[in-house]
């Protein structure tokens, strides 16, 4: 299912949800474990396997995965406990009706209702097929465009709330590309062998989805052509990926008046008053030459073929909730096909995840409550403030930031607001119907409310004490517009925080998080906003040539890991998240050494000193392997670098790295200090 469509947060990406449980065989793991090392790799050759090689060779890949790792693992812990809550409310008969358990027990329950889904298998959408088959007019495909997406099905765009980046305070609505099948622009456009053999596979996907819809095979070709060029034309006018990463692109704020001369062939005041918002006020178009596109084909495209686009995106977006025979195929390609993986998941399993997405608050009440430990939340909140510091300090001493632009920096260090656990303020589901009659009903109540949740905030106050992650998620995130991190309570555990751990082994990690998160505010996306979160050049000119001097550094390095021998890492595109790994290692480091002033010196742990302790920490938050399909998948559309990267990229930069490890010229893993990227 599509939630809310965020493209302001700036994560750290893990994507997990874990729990925070106080597991007996957990603390008896040791933060650094040299059964996990290999040993036989010299720290100075190949750091990333080093400090995780006998882990990775242990440790294959799950037929379920597409990559595994030490947070697919937590994962896999964390599945039976999250899953309890689940089971319990599912359980509730009885439950009161509109309470978090009634609405949780009752969607869980129609969830894993197969029975009755394999026995319905489209009919619940029949009403919804029957609409569009009816369309008659340009009109009608307006109206249907419109009511899709209130359903949080986005056909052709998205259309959602934000923060006015030109006025941080308010919040307006925001079109943005979307309508495609396949996951990257690139896809359809690009000449290489990996993307036409996609496209290939792409047809006969849209093939058989189609045949099982109940169209003849001859019919379900011509209509898999007719996709794939309506497909391929909205890609045409899509942005790159790159292109979007520079906020100044995709701020293009307009009234209706405008935007109806931007996209003239599409009656906007129609689609707005369709959509549920009449008065939509002032608009960001985030990218012009999209909807100009789009105005174009509402106009010299006839409604067969937009009949047969609209079919398909209904059906693509309900696949995973219908009848097996649509999962499995959905699987084969965008599993299988797109990221390698071999099998697809127990059903409870993925039932939890769709729970998560549509009842996550919820959920993290319930959560919340059995698992979160508040002695974590207060010592997370001491390691942030050290973080804090440690960044101020970073921010006082480069020397290519010039003191005007310096003291700014500072402010907007000094107004970051840290959100840690979970929200003071909960969403509320009251208006939100929950029952035990369709499970493919129940997903478009739940899309119905949080469209309109969504919309509704529209022309009003931002609402500050709202959170863009559920508590159960492990992951963080650094929102420019509000100038805040937010670190939900999952991932205050092993492997980040660990509270039975040294402190060089948590500042390695969720130390790492922290800075990581805090650096974003700076990063060559996040220097764009000022202190209040609004769209704002602040640097002097000569500080952004500066910084983009020592930042293009990282492009050329990242831009030389290669993969497959032919494949590379796109060091333009994982930019940001390459300097915020970078930034926050080094903000990390700080904030441990000050943490060890008027304290005795630390003793070595197994043999390994604290530094190394730090450092060893850090690579095995990455450690994991992956599928070679979802790597090449992962190298056109991630703003990540491959965890070996995450690895071994930022701490060749780093001086106490080549002092813990004794790296001398002539190592791989040593670079001269005149290339090294010295940013914060």
């Amino acid at each position: 299912m599509k939630t809310q469509f965020k493209i302001f947060s700036v994560c750290l990406v893990i994507a997990a949800m874990l729990c925070m449980c106080a597991k007996s065989n957990k603390q008896a793991i040791k933060p650094i474990d040299p059964q996990n090392m290999d040993v036989t790799v010299q720290p100075g050759a190949d750091f990333f396997r080093y400090a995780n090689g006998n882990w990775m060779k242990n440790n294959q890949i799950p037929d379920e995965y597409a990559r595994y790792g030490a947070f697919e693992q937590l994962i896999e812990e964390n599945y039976v406990s999250v899953r309890s809550i689940l089971d319990d409310a599912a359980a509730l008969k009885n439950a009161e009706k509109g309470s978090l358990a009634q609405k949780i027990g009752d969607f869980y329950a129609t969830a894993m209702d197969t029975v009755t889904i394999e026995k319905n298998r489209l009919t619940p959408l029949n009403s919804e097929f029957e609409r569009i088959n009816a369309l008659s007019s340009r009109e009608d495909i307006l109206s249907e465009i419109a009511w899709l997406q209130s359903a949080n099905l986005p056909a052709l765009f998205y259309i959602f709330s934000e923060q006015d980046q030109s006025n941080s305070e308010n919040v307006i609505a925001y079109l943005y590309q979307g309508g495609l099948g396949l996951t990257d622009r690139d896809y359809y456009l690009s000449a290489d062998g990996h993307s036409q053999d996609i496209r290939a596979k792409y047809i006969i996907h849209l093939v058989k989805m189609l045949q099982l819809a109940g169209q003849d095979s001859v019919s379900a070709a011509q209509d898999a052509e007719t996709i794939m060029n309506f497909e391929t034309r909205l890609a045409a006018a899509s942005n790159t990926r790159l292109e979007n990463r520079n906020p100044q692109n995709t701020f293009n704020k307009m009234d209706i008046a405008n935007l109806q001369k931007t996209a003239p062939g599409f009656d906007w005041s129609a689609y707005f008053t369709a959509v549920g918002l009449p008065e939509p006020g002032a608009v960001n178009v985030a990218q012009p030459k999209f909807f100009t596109e789009i105005g174009k084909m509402i106009q010299d495209t006839d409604v067969q073929t937009w009949k047969t686009y609209l079919r398909w995106n209904l059906l693509n977006n309900v696949a995973d909730f219908v009848s097996s025979d649509f999962v499995n195929q959905n699987f084969n390609f965008y599993g299988q096909e797109m990221s390698g993986t071999k099998t697809l998941q127990p059903r409870w399993k993925r039932m939890l995840q769709t729970t998560n997405g549509v009842l996550g608050e919820a959920v993290g009440q319930l959560y919340v409550e059995k698992y979160f430990p508040p002695q974590a939340k207060t010592r997370m909140t001491e390691l942030v403030m050290n973080l804090k510091f440690a960044l101020g300090e970073h921010i006082k001493n480069v020397d290519w930031m010039s003191d005007e632009t310096k003291q700014k920096a500072l402010q907007k260090l000094e107004k970051m607001n840290f959100k840690i656990g979970y929200p003071d303020k909960w969403i509320d589901y009251t208006s939100l119907e929950m029952n035990r009659d369709s499970f493919v009903e129940n997903i478009l109540r739940a899309n119905r409310f949080e469209f309109k949740r969504n919309l509704d905030k529209i022309g009003k106050p931002v609402d500050r004490t709202e959170w863009g992650m559920s508590p159960q998620t492990v992951n963080a995130y650094y929102h420019p517009l509000l100038n805040e991190i937010v670190f939900p309570a999952a991932i205050l555990q092993p492997p980040y925080f660990n509270m039975q751990a040294d402190d060089a082994v948590n500042y390695g990690a969720i130390g790492l998080v922290i800075g990581h998160e805090m650096t974003h505010g700076f990063d060559d996306q996040g220097r764009q906003f000022d202190v209040d979160g609004n769209l704002n050049v602040w640097w002097q000119e000569e500080d952004s040539e500066r910084f983009m001097e020592r930042a293009q550094k990282l492009v050329d390095q990242y831009n030389n890991f290669t993969v497959f021998d032919s494949l590379h890492v796109d060091g333009n595109l994982t930019l940001g998240e390459n300097i915020a790994d970078l930034g926050g290692l080094n903000i990390a480091l700080t904030a441990y050494k000050k943490s060890l002033e008027n304290k005795p010196a630390p003793q070595p742990i197994d043999n390994f000193t604290d530094m190394q302790r730090f450092f060893l920490s850090y690579a095995q938050v990455w450690r994991g392997n992956i599928r070679d399909k979802e790597l090449m998948r992962r190298l056109k559309e991630d703003v990540h670098s491959p965890s070996e990267f995450r690895v071994n990229g930022p701490i060749v930069n780093i001086e106490d790295f080549y002092a813990a490890f004794n790296i001398q010229p002539g190592d791989a893993m040593y670079r001269e200090p005149a290339d090294r990227a010295k940013i914060w």
